[in-house]
């Protein structure tokens, strides 16, 4: 046991901070982020943590303020002589800059890795990683959750008869068949596209067969909802019943909702890891929630045991 657990929130997501702590019991940790005149974040603890197991729950998507006032909760924290602290990052951002695929580019992952190391974090807990590699980023104990349960419980509720599970690329292959085993090792199909550029995607080819199927598109991150979205047209053209979507991080920039809207996807499935406000609800998105799931591990790494049998 390392002391009294603590549960504070940045204000990215103080919602699924909230949803956490009434998952456990316990009351969310008391403190005030303010701002000075210029913009600059001013962050206060107010009450004791000496001696105690704090999580700080922040996804880190965008803007850059979110990164920052992680950064700053944990070096109050260790300030004020908490025992052990734990970054709890729903969302990891910058985790698509993952490795030097072109010349003079940053990693920006290993970046932020080492930022929050240096902050004093001394245990990461994170879900759906856009690249697992970025575990070893750390040189301190990383938590790697998946949503898996959470989206694998509503498309069973749906009944799994006639279901291909689809791959937008190559590279979510295992995240594709990973599913298609949990959901009764339904077919599986994929996409070979090629991207020219951010953000610009060139669909290739169906490998797989989806006539006359329903389709689950299978995917991490939805950030434009290109990508998904031109999918869901291809595949609907080579003769698919309904399309549905899901993915752990709904980002849904740009264009994104209307990209969705005007699409031939009849649900899209995100979880609540980056918070969905009012005008991106549409009839199309549904909202799953990993409070429960990310309670679970907090209770578990506090009380000292295995969260990898979350999954077993």
């Amino acid at each position: 046991m390392n002391g009294q657990l603590k549960i504070f929130s940045g204000s990215a997501n103080a919602d699924l901070t909230r949803e956490i702590c009434a998952d456990i019991g316990c009351q969310m940790g008391d403190c005030t982020i303010s701002r000075f005149s210029d913009g600059e974040l001013r962050i206060k603890i107010n009450e004791n943590i000496r001696g105690a197991d704090v999580f700080m729950v922040q996804p880190t998507f965008a803007p850059a303020d979110h990164l920052m006032e992680l950064l700053i909760l944990i070096d109050a924290a260790r300030r004020a002589s908490a025992r052990r602290i734990t970054a709890v990052i729903p969302y990891f951002g910058y985790s698509r800059q993952e490795r030097k695929d072109q010349p003079r580019v940053p990693i920006s992952a290993k970046l932020v890795a080492n930022l929050i190391t240096t902050a004093g974090a001394g245990r990461v807990l994170t879900l759906d990683l856009h690249a697992e590699a970025i575990q070893g980023f750390f040189d301190i104990p990383v938590d790697h959750l998946y949503s898996g349960p959470v989206l694998f419980k509503h498309f069973n509720s749906l009944g799994t008869e006639n279901f291909v599970v689809v791959a937008p690329d190559t590279g979510g292959a295992n995240r594709a068949r990973a599913f298609a085993k949990r959901l009764g090792d339904i077919p599986l199909a994929f996409i070979d596209k090629r991207r020219p550029g951010p953000n610009r995607v060139e669909i290739m080819n169906v490998i797989g067969d989806v006539q006359g199927k329903h389709c689950l598109i299978v995917d991490d991150i939805m950030d434009t909802a290109r990508t998904i979205t031109e999918v869901a047209g291809v595949i609907k053209g080579k003769g698919a019943e309904d399309i549905y979507a899901c993915a752990s991080h709904a980002v849904l920039s740009g264009n994104a909702i209307e990209n969705i809207r005007n699409s031939p996807l009849k649900e899209v499935v995100v979880t609540n890891t980056i918070p969905l406000p009012p005008s991106k609800r549409i009839d199309k998105i549904k909202v799953l929630s990993i409070a429960k799931l990310l309670g679970e591990a907090i209770n578990r790494i506090h009380k000292e045991e295995s969260v990898s049998s979350l999954f077993e």
